[in-house]
């Protein structure tokens, strides 16, 4: 029996064996496509050579991509653990013609890799084959060459209501690379229900679908028409765990070794014995699909990508908890993923410290929730009205909290009441609608511009170069030419000009020929051209001319600085914290640079000056900035560091200051570490759970804000009448000063308040027997109303007590209960029902609780409550 690692390396054998360059997984988070929320298809980062919009040294490639489907349109979340084959992380097989094999080719080598005994040996007669209606070419290679059986090739047309919306026309998409397809489908036999694709019964297991071939044809545009592709290509995919469960003979994909292992792991570590228990399948999908977006840099938050993030982790912690899980447990399966994931585990392998720690400290911030949440409810629940928990508020507990609604439906039936599950599932619905219209992720690819060839980079050694103009884009459209006053997008032949990535902001300068002045506000990259972007100040252009390109070589020279230090920072970070440090983002200005990375805890200030020494260390000695370029493979031998989210080719530039800092980097710099002068770091914050973010200035820029602060200095030790030196002293004097005086005015309203207190006493009156006092207090605050009431318990042994105080237009209630009467009133009970009629809400023990509301015109009227309320219940 194959193990699903060796399925998945005679693949890559297979097709490297044909030709095929073997390309690495790209990330989970997709480069440069807005397109996307995650990496769902093994054809995504190869959309823009679809497109014609990118080139590669070789037109055959295979991958094992990763990918996710747990948010935004693809989205296989809730059933993930309860059916055979759906996992939010799944590995793609995928074989790619970029105008060269076409449907030919594509089908043999299918066919080839699936039944030769030298590979993966299946027997023909098990296979089954669907075609687009109208794809007789594809039906006539299966039929007439492959020699598949008529009856069992399938003609599937369009059965999705729409012009080419269906099983077997491919698209990723409402806009992008698309075109039919042909499906192989594994029949497991008559002993499983289901029928043949296309049949009543095509929803049943028996027939799976294990290879799909898109042939790539169309670019579906905005208005659903369809523009042909320069060159007709291949996009194969097929799914290794669902490969893995025919190779070894089971039906579900949770049965195979990569889950078997996981389950058993997962078993363990909460207790649970029965190894069927869908929980058990839940967490072992889930732990990859968090382990790999976090490798990948995606990092837990409340939107985008880190929300899905976070809702997949607390839905692994959750069913952890139904299995009897004790603390936190989720990620102690790590290392076991890394195991059983073999090669395709590296990814994991080289950021397992940080993926660790993240999934440990979103597992202990989730158990922080759930407490926060049943106090939530609690809450809740006192305020319903009749027998049923409102979907709003169960919703608004799982949307904002994170709370389950089987839970609160749990807590609820302790109490007697229900949920309203038709109202929360609204709920949800209208959000899954709002998610969909603001979502960020859908680009029209058909506004992109494209221009064949590309553009050559002086900008390493020049910052001006004569150029000559090969496209013009103007309100997105091309055109031949511009005028004056006219804004648009300069496409040339040659520029010194770098375009924005890695970070770095794009250059801006001027264009200039005779009679004409462009001026560049931004440069930016499409693809293989670079476009400046700006507005025809004087004079005409057109596609042809001859331009003189200038870059502002003062801002260039600032980006530089900026840019370099932030390597060196990147480095110094490293040397302090860890090596677990890596980027997660930045972003390199010519006022600023900024920079993200990886840290679960705070950076103390001993830390922080240690960091920006070294940099300044660096700095002084003064060391060369020498460049490479070298293959991708040997440049990480050496132990250059690859940036977050950026793309490199095979050939890479490896920008090294001295014997300190290493890393891939296409961006300009300076020549050597002393021309960056100053390095100081104006800010260090977190950003999200696990991600930290230092601000940073060089520089002219950093001798500024020196300035700048040494001016505040002085100007706040004038104002105190004292010296800088002596500044820290001067205000701490202040501080104790202040908080002495504080205290002696809050001793002075203590003792108001208890003699305001013994004087209420002889308001007290009797509601069935009970002494109850019901008072308005104007002006007092909060810490004071708790003095008086505690007080007043004392004075009357056996009371109520509650009082409205309204401080600067804000309402403070406070209910006091004796403990010989919490049985019959509880203090947080009855001070919420005050709270209702102030806009108000609150809480606290059975004997002291207290609210806060909005509304003191409505103050009577909760004091009246509060009275008919006693009377109903003492």
């Amino acid at each position: 029996m194959k193990t699903t690692a060796e399925i998945r390396k005679s693949f890559l054998d297979f097709f490297h064996s044909k030709g095929h360059q073997i390309v690495e997984s790209s990330s989970l988070v997709p480069h440069n496509d807005p397109t996307l929320l995650f990496t769902n298809a093994g054809m995504n980062q190869f959309k823009d050579v679809f497109l014609g919009m990118d080139k590669r040294p070789y037109s055959r490639a295979t991958t094992a991509q990763r990918c996710v489907r747990a948010g935004g349109k693809h989205n296989d979340l809730e059933n993930v653990g309860y059916t055979a084959r759906h996992h939010t992380f799944f590995e793609m097989l995928g074989n790619f013609s970029f105008g060269d094999y076409f449907k030919q080719d594509a089908i043999k080598f299918g066919w080839e890799f699936l039944t030769s005994p030298q590979w993966l040996g299946l027997p023909k007669e098990k296979l089954w084959v669907t075609v687009y209606q109208s794809d007789d070419e594809a039906y006539d290679i299966w039929h007439k060459e492959v020699g598949i059986p008529a009856e069992r090739i399938i003609r599937i047309g369009d059965n999705k209501g729409a012009a080419y919306a269906s099983d077997n026309f491919w698209q990723m998409g409402d806009t992008g690379p698309c075109g039919p397809c042909t499906e192989i489908f594994y029949d497991h036999g008559d002993h499983i229900w289901g029928g043949p694709p296309g049949s009543p019964e095509e929803d049943g297991d028996r027939y799976i679908e294990i290879w799909n071939i898109v042939f790539m044809q169309f670019n579906r545009q905005a208005d659903g028409s369809m523009e042909k592709l320069p060159k007709p290509s291949v996009d194969t995919g097929m799914g290794l765990e669902r490969i893995s469960a025919v190779l070894q003979h089971v039906n579900s994909n949770y049965d195979i070794d990569i889950f078997q292992t996981l389950i058993a792991k997962v078993a363990a570590l909460t207790g649970e014995k029965d190894l069927t228990n869908k929980s058990l399948r839940v967490i072992a999908d889930h732990i990859r699909s968090c382990a790999y977006l976090i490798a990948d840099g995606v990092i837990p938050s409340n939107e985008g990508r880190g929300y899905v993030l976070r809702r997949i982790i607390r839905r692994a912690v959750r069913h952890g908890h139904l299995l009897g899980a004790k603390g936190s447990f989720f990620y102690k399966l790590v290392p076991t993923l890394i195991d059983v994931m073999a090669e395709a585990g590296k990814q994991v392998k080289e950021n397992q410290v940080t993926v660790e720690r993240l999934l440990k400290l979103e597992e202990e911030q989730f158990a922080r929730t759930l407490e926060r949440g049943l106090t939530l409810l609690d809450e809740a629940l006192m305020q319903v009205k009749g027998n049923v928990l409102s979907g709003e508020v169960a919703f608004k507990l799982y949307d904002t909290y994170g709370f389950p609604l089987d839970l609160t439906a749990d807590v609820c039936r302790e109490r007697n009441i229900g949920v309203d599950e038709t109202g929360f599932e609204r709920e949800m619905e209208a959000q899954r609608q709002r998610a969909q219209s603001a979502s960020q992720f859908g680009a029209d690819y058909s506004n992109v511009i494209r221009v064949d060839g590309s553009t050559e980079f002086e900008g390493y050694t020049e910052s001006e170069s004569l150029a000559k103009v090969t496209a013009l884009f103007h309100d997105g459209k091309s055109v031949e030419s511009i005028s004056s006053g006219q804004s648009a997008v300069v496409i040339l032949e040659n520029t010194p000009f770098y375009g924005e990535s890695g970070g770095q902001i794009g250059d801006s300068g001027y264009l200039a020929g005779q009679d004409l002045h462009f001026t560049v506000n931004d440069t930016q990259k499409y693809g293989q051209v670079f476009g400046h972007i700006g507005e025809l100040v004087r004079g005409s252009l057109k596609v042809g001319d001859n331009v003189n390109a200038v870059v502002d070589i003062d801002r260039r020279t600032k980006i530089s600085l900026n840019h370099s230090a932030t390597h060196l920072l990147h480095a110094a970070l490293r040397q302090v914290l860890g090596e677990h440090i890596s980027q997660k983002g930045s972003l390199v200005g010519d006022n600023i640079l900024r920079f993200d990375f990886s840290q679960p805890e705070a950076i103390n200030k001993q830390q922080l000056m240690q960091i920006e020494q070294i940099v300044n260390e660096q700095i002084r000695a003064n060391n060369p900035v020498e460049t490479d370029i070298m293959d991708l493979e040997m440049a990480k031998a050496k132990g250059a560091m690859a940036l977050f989210g950026e793309k490199y080719a095979e050939k890479v530039r490896v920008l090294s200051m001295g014997d300190f800092s290493m890393e891939l980097c296409g961006g300009v710099h300076v020549k050597r570490t002393g021309d960056i002068g100053l390095f100081k770091i104006i800010s260090e914050s977190a950003i999200a759970a696990g991600v930290r973010r230092i601000e940073a200035v060089t520089g002219e820029t950093a001798i500024n804000w020196l300035q700048q602060q040494q001016d505040i200095l002085q100007q706040s030790a004038d104002l105190l009448k004292s010296d800088v030196n002596s500044l820290a002293e001067k205000i701490q004097q202040l501080q104790d000063k202040a908080k002495k005086s504080e205290k002696e005015l809050n001793q002075l309203k203590e003792k108001a308040a208890m003699q305001a207190g013994s004087s209420l006493v002889q308001s007290a009156v009797k509601i069935n027997e009970t002494s109850v006092i019901i008072k308005q207090l104007d002006n007092v605050e909060s810490k004071s109303l708790r003095v008086i009431v505690d007080d007043l318990k004392n004075q009357l042994g056996s009371a109520v007590i509650a009082f409205a105080s309204v401080v600067d237009r804000k309402v403070n209630l406070i209910v006091g209960v004796t403990t010989d009467l919490t049985n019959k009133v509880k203090a947080g009970e009855l001070v919420n029902v005050m709270a209702q009629q102030v806009a108000g809400k609150g809480g606290g023990r059975p004997d002291m609780a207290m609210a806060g509301g909005s509304q003191p015109e409505n103050v009577t009227k909760a004091l009246s409550i509060c009275s008919e309320w006693l009377h109903s219940h003492l």
